[in-house]
């Protein structure tokens, strides 16, 4: 009976303090770097070439950020997008360096994986890099395709969060021919082609039928887009209410599905909290809340919560999903009452993306139809810090211990 309850109680113990574990390791790179303007042509183009997103969904790895001199450098020789990736990907290490760890790597020297590795476009070893212990307290960085040149350099730890995510600055972009090298851009997609052929026919021919919305999607592809797409049956029985839109409305819906950048499911997954839309544009919020539930992800407008059901595609820079109903918006239809005591808001919100760039129209009119939007937006529309990192919580993780320590002593 003894063993029996010592053995509850250990994976009683265990399970809380994984689940304490787990939600300690969230990160934003792109909020830890923006207390850093000397990093922010090096921030932006981790945004832009959507690795922020990639090292936000990783544990354990390190950043080697350089400055905007640096990053200077490296775009004056008008190297593709494509390429501007693949060269900082090469500056992600999967793996923790802090400065304590960098000026004590046994034997004097460590090869690490980067996120360039990961990906499979490195042929060989070509993407992984050699750190070195100098004499004087250097320490130097070299690629693996660098014939073990070492004249890139560790200046200073720019915050570390032990062992979850390290960022330090070296003197300059790590030289890498593979890396560097033109790569080429993804195959055109057909969006329409690929919903329809998947089990969501229906929105893809209403899209199809909006000039306007289709031109938005289709333009908005190039740089990073991520749809989701109601099934058949969902859209269907939304149809009726769908047609009693006007023409703007029509249009903002279907926007609506559509987000200005690229988010793989991973992403999704880290990424919590409120997202912009296609149809977001000035005053008009047109945004929904993601959400993870369990193993699933929800989509939660103030009207309706929708659940992703499926992946036709995702390959960077698109991705689209499948939904299980259609989502409306309530700025076109009336918000949910809202329940009794809300579950507490997460602390990490999701990377707001930015509006579309496309050309600013009229938001729809509220008396255009009957359904009109509630007349004011909850304050939890508010985000205050959409990037927030998590913290450390010392009070909290004590709080645990006490509380394992006691359930052991009298169960034993």
């Amino acid at each position: 009976m003894q063993l029996r309850s010592v053995t509850t109680v250990t994976l009683l113990s265990i399970s809380l303090l994984f689940i304490f574990i787990s939600n300690a390791h969230a990160h934003n790179i792109t909020r830890l770097l923006a207390d850093h303007p000397e990093f922010s042509t090096f921030n932006h183009y981790l945004s832009l070439t959507h690795l922020a997103g990639e090292i936000n969904s990783h544990t354990t790895i390190t950043v080697c950020a350089v400055d905007n001199a640096a990053m200077s450098d490296l775009l004056s020789t008008h190297p593709s997008i494509y390429t501007v990736k693949n060269i900082l990907s090469l500056h992600v290490l999967l793996d923790y360096f802090g400065a304590k760890k960098l000026h004590q790597i046994t034997n004097g020297t460590a090869l690490a994986a980067t996120m360039f590795q990961a990906t499979g476009s490195a042929p060989g070893s070509s993407g992984f890099v050699n750190i070195t212990d100098l004499k004087g307290g250097k320490v130097g960085f070299s690629p693996e395709d660098n014939n073990n040149q070492i004249n890139t350099y560790f200046v200073k730890s720019v915050k570390e969060i032990p062992y979850n995510i390290s960022v330090i600055q070296i003197s300059k972009v790590l030289p890498s021919d593979v890396a560097a090298a033109p790569a080429p851009g993804p195959a055109e997609t057909n969006i329409t082609a690929v919903m329809s052929a998947h089990g969501c026919k229906v929105f893809a021919d209403t899209l199809i039928a909006d000039v306007d919305a289709e031109k938005t999607f289709e333009s908005s592809a190039e740089g990073g887009l991520t749809v989701f797409c109601p099934v058949d049956d969902a859209f269907k029985a939304f149809l009726p209410k769908y047609k009693n839109l006007t023409a703007a409305r029509k249009t903002a819906l279907l926007e609506y599905h559509g987000v200005p950048v690229y988010q793989s499911m991973a992403m999704l997954k880290s990424n919590n909290g409120v997202m912009n839309t296609l149809a977001t544009d000035g005053a008009s919020k047109f945004d929904f809340t993601v959400q993870n539930d369990g193993m699933d992800v929800t989509l939660k407008t103030k009207v309706v919560t929708a659940k992703i059901t499926g992946t036709l595609i995702d390959e960077q820079p698109i991705a689209i999903y499948t939904v299980d109903k259609v989502l409306q918006p309530k700025e076109l239809f009336k918000a949910q009452a809202d329940t009794p005591a809300p579950a507490p808001a997460p602390d990490v919100t999701a990377d707001s993306p930015k509006p579309s760039t496309k050309k600013s129209k009229k938001a729809p009119s509220p008396s255009d139809e009957a359904d009109s939007p509630s007349p004011t937006d909850d304050a939890a529309d508010q985000v205050a810090d959409q990037n927030a990192a998590v913290r450390f919580d010392g009070a909290r993780f004590g709080s645990l211990i006490v509380c394992v320590w006691w359930i052991v002593k009298t169960m034993l």
